[in-house]
């Protein structure tokens, strides 16, 4: 599964999911957005923070859940599944009722945090917590 994670723009994965993404996954340092990661492992940086690790407005997120999305649906072709963190939900500064409804076009392929479910409900595949 590819892991997705919140980071910041500038690609500086220094803490929550993306220490653990960079750590123990292979995300790249400088990569604040798309797929990243060595050959045995992918990930996914979704930026909830700026370049110098600021707030952004929900709107920005909501755009780059977009381009996500838009990924996943490319990947869903090859077989690929994503894991979805609670992005955007710790140190993002969000909850997780203006996160997760973001989320509700997305494909199959994508399997989300269980803290989710009441907001997505049935519809998606949870695997549990981060």
């Amino acid at each position: 599964m590819i892991f997705v994670f919140g980071s910041n723009k500038a690609g500086i994965h220094g803490a929550g999911a993306a220490r653990y993404a960079h750590r123990m996954l292979g995300a790249k340092w400088g990569i604040g957005e798309g797929i990243t990661g060595g050959p045995s492992s992918l990930c996914y940086a979704l930026p909830t923070k700026g370049f110098k690790i600021e707030f952004i407005p929900l709107e920005e997120v909501k755009h780059s859940v977009t381009r996500f999305i838009e990924c996943a649906e490319y990947w869903a072709l090859r077989n690929a599944e994503f894991k979805v963190t609670q992005v955007g939900c710790g140190l993002g500064g969000f909850t997780k009722e203006q996160i997760a409804p973001l989320f509700e076009a997305a494909p199959d392929n994508c399997y989300f945090d269980t803290e989710w479910k009441d907001i997505l409900g049935d519809r998606f595949q949870y695997w549990g917590t981060f």
